[in-house]
């Protein structure tokens, strides 16, 4: 079956099913999942070829969906982040110590960014929970720009591929460490 629709149903249907699903972002296709389904991460990481050491990032609608994943975040923390959200900024901020290493990696810190892409903003609002979102390809290639491009490279491996527009970021978004301001990868 061909996993290629443009339909969010059928993407939102994927992820409460557990499945993996292939959509837009910012500015290149991203692999999701249900973060609290690990059967779905670990199946998201093989499609990828990626080491789970690496950790994921987590996209969400709003804070409030982060705040289950993250410890407290103080006043001056978030009057780092918040200005920058919605938009194309993931901040790496200290993770909740129930975080699963397949979504972290080794790190203490979790990488998280309320989108402002309308699809992705779409997704995590019906769901009610964070999307996992890394890059549609196989680790180590460059990122894929279209809903074609993730079919011929990974075939019906995601359960469903989105089929609709990038935002407007030529590269992948900018991640920047919340304790210092720190940008770790730029934009």
């Amino acid at each position: 079956m061909n996993p290629l629709t443009r339909d969010l149903q059928a993407a939102i249907h994927t992820i409460r099913q557990g499945g993996v699903l292939a959509y837009p972002t910012e500015a290149v296709f991203g692999l999701g999942c249900n973060p609290a389904s690990l059967i779905a991460v670990q199946r998201l990481l093989a499609i990828k070829h990626r080491p789970a050491d690496k950790g994921l990032i987590l996209i969400a609608s709003d804070l409030t969906q982060l705040e289950p994943w993250l410890l407290p975040l103080d006043a001056v923390l978030l009057a780092r982040i918040l200005p920058t959200w919605p938009g194309p900024v993931t901040w790496l901020l200290p993770a909740s110590p129930n975080v699963s290493p397949l979504i972290r990696g080794n790190h203490d810190t979790l990488a998280v960014r309320v989108t402002a892409h309308p699809a992705c903003r779409e997704l995590c609002q019906q769901l009610g929970h964070p999307l996992v979102s890394t890059s549609a390809n196989i680790a180590g290639q460059p990122p894929l720009r279209s809903a074609q491009d993730v079919w011929k490279l990974l075939g019906n491996q995601p359960d469903c591929i989105l089929d609709a527009p990038l935002g407007s970021q030529d590269k992948p978004t900018e991640i920047r460490h919340g304790l210092t301001g720190e940008i770790v990868r730029p934009s």
